[in-house]
């Protein structure tokens, strides 16, 4: 897990009504999660996200355009909401929210959120010039 994308999920966080974030990887493996989301529930809802996203994208075909690219996928529970977006390439990001979330509003943090997380995913490790023999 990548605990210097924590702090940037935590963002997802400031809207009212939004509870958990995660990051995932296209295979189901957690990323990164918000500092409150304990690590097992994290590590499940990421297996799950993947199945979830997996399923939703095989049903492009139902907008009769087989070619229609994924965008989201949205759950609704009686007790609230599951968003689920692409983070780039091989990445989603997850983010559960009470049923009178702003549901714009989360959408727009999210986009926000992919945006940031995108530079960071994508940007290359940083070497460690001290540590030379």
């Amino acid at each position: 897990m990548n605990d210097d994308l924590s702090w940037m999920l935590d963002s997802a966080l400031e809207i009212p009504g939004a509870l958990h974030a995660v990051l995932i990887s296209a295979d189901g493996l957690l990323m990164a999660r918000t500092k409150d989301f304990d690590k097992d529930n994290a590590d499940r809802v990421a297996a799950a996200m993947s199945g979830v996203q997996s399923l939703s994208r095989s049903l492009g075909f139902f907008c009769e355009d087989p070619r229609q690219a994924w965008r989201q996928t949205l759950v609704e529970f009686d007790g609230g909401w599951v968003f689920l977006i692409s983070a780039g390439e091989g990445a989603y990001l997850g983010v559960s929210a009470s049923p009178d979330v702003d549901m714009q509003d989360i959408t727009f943090r999210m986009q926000q959120l992919v945006g940031q997380l995108g530079k960071a995913l994508a940007a290359p490790p940083r070497e460690n010039l001290g540590a030379r023999s």
